[in-house]
């Protein structure tokens, strides 16, 4: 069966992409930065901020969210969307990477993977249709399959056997997404963890199966950049060039420059909020961290430049004392400013591969990433 195509691929520069993919709850422009709201919340956001800093999409959490509040609590007040207030696309992951790394005394067998709540201790099975169940119950636009998601470096036959084991899983979530409202979507996920043959027999057995989107994962825990990129360079040129592709769990603003170099799209990670929380600001210069006692007689904003209106408007004097004396609002003005940094990155991306210039922006962008704002680091 032909599974629907919602992304358009608007145009090329190299192997970069920008595109646009048409969901139930709104139009997502790529390249497109995800903000992670884990538990139905953007960590010291408002929604309000997240929507204004341009953000077409957010990610939350099947492992999280089923836990507690629990998907079909969510469900019968109206879905995610409406939980949350976001109203807007929203892509959900399957809780396999966070059962792998959160979970108490998990087993993973052919079925499911058992394992504890790491809130309460209980006793919880997830399967592939479970995993389908509880997302289609959150109502989020694009699910993800469960897959297993091993840590680097592993041995070859441990990476192997859990990449099989998606594989087989991918195609349960797919039987159980059959009877998802037109519209929705469903990704595969590229696993193989360094093995480069690994990965082009994963890439190609979720082609196989046929999904609406392609994820990468398995990577961003704990291999070095460069193999990274590597494996992004094996797989992504397998994947149908008419689909999204998404690579899970990165990153850096220079993670993901140099991801879209190699044709991805789409991407998530904690780092903006999390780092914004400890004190580490995402700008033009590259990062500033804040802690530092250098800047606490600074009266500059961290970026007069920005469109991003507490960029421009806090001195670093200021932020520094609000990070020091651990006030809740240093926290809150990080993140926003940070994920208005990831938006604006995205933005200008997605500018200079419509006109051709990638190249001269990602090194024009590396090269203000690497002269920094020297006086104030």
């Amino acid at each position: 069966m032909t599974v629907p195509n919602h992304f358009e691929l608007i145009g090329t520069d190299g192997a970069a992409r920008t595109g646009r993919l048409t969901t139930p709850h709104g139009v997502v422009r790529t390249p497109a930065f995800m903000p992670v709201g884990t538990a139905g919340a953007m960590k010291g956001l408002h929604w309000r901020e997240v929507r204004d800093a341009g953000a077409d999409i957010v990610l939350g959490n099947t492992y999280h969210l089923m836990l507690r509040p629990g998907a079909e609590r969510i469900a019968a007040l109206g879905g995610l969307q409406r939980f949350t207030t976001w109203n807007g696309p929203m892509l959900t992951d399957s809780g396999g990477f966070q059962v792998m790394s959160l979970a108490q005394l998990r087993k993973v067998n052919e079925q499911a993977v058992t394992f504890r709540s790491h809130i309460d201790g209980a006793a919880i099975e997830l399967s592939p249709e479970r995993a389908i169940e509880v997302q289609r119950l959150l109502g989020s636009d694009i699910a993800m399959q469960l897959d297993e998601c091993v840590r680097l470096p592993a041995d070859r036959a441990d990476i192997e056997r859990a990449m099989q084991l998606s594989l087989r899983w991918a195609e349960r979530c797919k039987r159980a997404f059959e009877t998802a409202p037109d519209g929705y979507m469903l990704f595969g996920i590229v696993q193989g963890g360094d093995v480069p043959e690994l990965r082009h027999a994963s890439a190609q057995g979720l082609i196989d199966i046929g999904f609406h989107g392609y994820a990468i994962g398995g990577l961003a825990v704990g291999e070095p950049q460069d193999v990274m990129l590597a494996m992004i360079e094996e797989a992504a040129p397998i994947l149908p060039a008419e689909r999204p592709r998404y690579l899970m769990g990165v990153g850096t603003p220079e993670d993901m420059l140099e991801a879209v170099a190699r044709s991805i799209d789409m991407f998530d990670c904690v780092m903006p909020t999390r780092n914004g929380r400890h004190g580490l600001a995402f700008t033009q210069y590259g990062p500033i961290n804040l802690r530092n006692a250098k800047h606490a007689d600074d009266p500059r904003p961290l970026d007069e430049e920005s469109d991003w209106p507490s960029a421009r408007t806090y001195s670093r004097a200021y932020l520094h004392h609000l990070v020091r004396s651990s006030e809740t609002l240093g926290a809150m003005l990080l993140s926003e400013i940070n994920i208005a940094y990831y938006q604006r990155l995205m933005r200008d991306i997605r500018a200079a591969i419509a006109v051709g210039q990638f190249e001269e922006f990602r090194l024009r962008t590396r090269a203000a990433w690497e002269r920094g704002d020297i006086a104030a680091r």
